[in-house]
């Protein structure tokens, strides 16, 4: 079925095309995350987060990054500073008027709003761009060799300027894949970072067991552990809460009335909730890491994998989840749509009641959406602390790549459909891939 569905792909000349160009572009990128920023010594670097980066936010971005700030490549914030002003903007358009109101402009509303989030990335990557700096000239490695050759203000100047324009590179080329490539760009990105340490991580199973490190049924446990996981994942990101709605049409003089439905997302927040409640956790330990000084119990309280961290973990997935999707999903403009197209839910009565009601269905359904997310992003932890796992794989990183992979073939799918051809089917009995389950 694969194989006929990706000779279908090299038929259709402007899929062929898309496609090719969004492998190049991803090339070029992985390409880039072995330049090394001048003035530093990455093999350092490499001994010194194999020590210190598990379990910081250290580890966090080395894993967006795809090992581009192990290697202390020109990409080594990676595509972070644009995902978090992204981030920042949504947030600003909640609490400052002028910012809501361009969302409700269109295109040329959202161009401004692009237009923003392009002058937040360049300042957060400035300021991160000059911390990192600083805490390069700080690290030593386990002899006490220094990681950066030559410290001072040229080297913390040339540093900012190489981080900066490495990290505009990387949203220059998102934007390029989703423009004239295949699915969103800034997600490939993150999706092949993710993806490129996969192979590295199975060579590391396989030495382990070898050395008798880890026992084969523990192996074969973990495994099928995580086969169930991505068919959970695949499963809640493509399901649905349907709320029935009902439009009256004037047909010939007479009233028709005609069905629909408001699709509600199990997980609407998307991986956003994982990624913050790992940030705020990871922050103490890695403050403490950076300016080298103690914090005693709480330290220890907020180790990853302890009971105390994955209460910590799955309170605040929770919480995020419900604040983000309440920031992304305005109940008050889509019940004052559905009125002006002359649209009602039955038995509802329009406006505050509406509006009511949306809000009682959207808390149910997040709130099973981030226990799902919280479920989905601690197992992986508890597996590799009660089994004795030598090597990681995080439910954040699955998610990713699991939400990006169903969007990347849905998107392939259409091509492939809207020009006559199978999609991913199996006897051309339905589709694989659902853009959304009721």
């Amino acid at each position: 079925m694969i194989s006929r569905v990706i000779k279908n792909i090299f038929k259709i000349p402007d899929l062929r095309e898309r496609v090719i160009f969004t492998l190049m572009m991803l090339a070029v990128y992985r390409l880039g995350i072995f330049v090394t920023t001048p003035g530093v010594d990455r093999t350092i670097m490499e001994k010194i987060m194999a020590t210190r980066a598990d379990g910081t936010l250290l580890g966090l971005f080395n894993m967006f990054s795809g090992g581009a700030l192990e290697n202390l490549s020109i990409f080594a914030l990676g595509i972070m500073p644009y995902i978090s002003a992204s981030i920042i903007m949504s947030l600003l358009a909640v609490v400052v008027p002028k910012i809501g109101e361009l969302q409700k402009e269109g295109d040329q509303g959202q161009r401004k709003i692009t237009q923003y989030t392009r002058y937040g990335t360049v300042a957060l990557c400035l300021f991160q761009g000059f911390m990192m700096a600083k805490f390069l000239e700080s690290l030593q490695g386990p002899a006490g060799e220094m990681v950066v050759t030559t410290p001072g203000w040229f080297f913390r100047f040339l540093t900012i300027v190489t981080l900066t324009t490495g990290t505009l590179f990387l949203m220059w080329l998102g934007e390029q894949i989703s423009d004239r490539g295949i699915g969103n760009g800034i997600s490939l990105l993150i999706f092949a970072s993710i993806v490129a340490r996969f192979p590295g991580m199975f060579f590391q199973m396989g030495k382990f067991l070898r050395e008798q490190m880890i026992k084969p049924f523990d192996l074969v446990f973990f495994i099928v552990v995580m086969a169930i996981t991505f068919t959970v994942i695949v499963f809640v990101e493509s399901s649905q809460r349907r709320i029935p709605i009902q439009y009256a049409r004037r047909v010939g003089g007479g009233r028709q009335v005609q069905n629909s439905h408001l699709p509600l997302r199990v997980n609407t927040a998307g991986v956003i909730p994982a990624i913050f409640a790992s940030a705020l956790l990871v922050f103490p330990a890695t403050i403490s890491s950076f300016f080298q000084f103690d914090m005693g119990i709480i330290q220890t309280w907020l180790n990853p994998g302890g009971w105390l961290y994955n209460l910590g973990f799955l309170g605040l997935i929770i919480f995020f989840a419900f604040f983000y999707t309440f920031v992304q999903f305005k109940t008050e403009d889509v019940a004052e749509n559905i009125n002006k197209q002359g649209g009602y839910i039955p038995g509802i009565r329009p406006g505050k009641e509406t509006v009511r009601y949306i809000n009682t269905v959207l808390s149910r359904v997040t709130f099973g959406g981030s226990l799902y997310l919280a479920a989905v992003c601690i197992l992986p932890d508890l597996l590799r602390t009660n089994m004795g796992l030598p090597f990681y794989m995080g439910g954040t990183s699955i998610l990713i790549v699991v939400g990006v992979a169903m969007d990347m073939a849905s998107q392939i799918e259409s091509y492939l459909i809207s020009n006559n051809y199978e999609g991913f089917s199996i006897g051309g009995k339905g589709s694989l891939i659902r853009s959304r389950r009721g």
